[in-house]
């Protein structure tokens, strides 16, 4: 499988950490480099981010335009008629570059999975079926697709790796609704979820990336 093309942001020279962070439908792997120095604290190891660019293809839901996403969107209910094939195939490119951060010298339990949106749906999908450790995952403004498989494929040890999950009350785009399902989704399996809810729309706010420093900043020292 050829590995998809990624824009990476190192903290400093050799990185001990790695935070492979997925960008939501029809933007690009340079959406969230500007968060890098918001969330970043000076006394933190160096964390080398790794932004991919998600594949260029048809979505259905914006009339067969074509536009980078993790996969398609048949409708307005993002939920309903999930594109198994899709979602399927970007986990399996996301997992190949966890894979190449391993074998650049950075262990697994030293890895972070982060994903916005589309890309947060990935990184549910990846987390749930997950056999080996994981710094954490970060999953915001987003949902657990194809649930009812996930019911099946839930590997037990994956729901040791420390969650943060965070959402927009006001939401148009994904619906805090269905976020809060996959939350009771992710508890009832026995997953420990850091949940925040913001007063914002389908979007990041400045409360979000504090608690979210404050999360990283645990887990950093707790890998340490």
């Amino acid at each position: 499988m050829d590995l998809l093309e990624t824009v990476e942001l190192e903290t400093g020279p050799d990185p001990r950490f790695s935070v492979l962070w997925l960008h939501g439908l029809g933007a690009d792997g340079h959406d969230f480099e500007p968060v890098v120095p918001q969330l970043v604290r000076p006394e933190w190891p160096a964390i080398r981010f790794v932004f991919p660019h998600a594949p260029v293809r048809p979505v259905t839901v914006n009339g067969g335009m074509r536009m980078r996403a993790w996969y398609d969107i048949s409708g307005a209910e993002i939920a309903h008629r999930q594109d198994e094939t899709g979602i399927r195939e970007s986990m399996r490119q996301i997992d190949a570059l966890l894979a190449r951060e391993r074998a650049r010298g950075i262990a697994p339990q030293r890895q972070f999975l982060a994903g916005f949106s589309q890309g947060g749906a990935i990184t549910l999908s990846v987390l749930v079926r997950r056999r080996e450790a994981l710094a954490g995952a970060i999953a915001l403004s987003t949902y657990l697709p194809l649930a009812d498989l996930s019911e099946h494929e839930c590997v037990a040890t994956a729901t040791s790796i420390p969650l943060f999950m965070a959402h927009g009350s006001l939401d148009p785009v994904v619906p805090q609704g269905l976020g809060l399902m996959s939350r009771e989704w992710l508890t009832r399996h026995g997953f420990k979820v850091d949940w925040h809810s913001y007063p914002m729309p389908h979007s990041v706010s400045m409360d979000e990336i504090r608690h979210l420093t404050q999360w990283i900043g645990e887990r950093l020292r707790a890998a340490a």
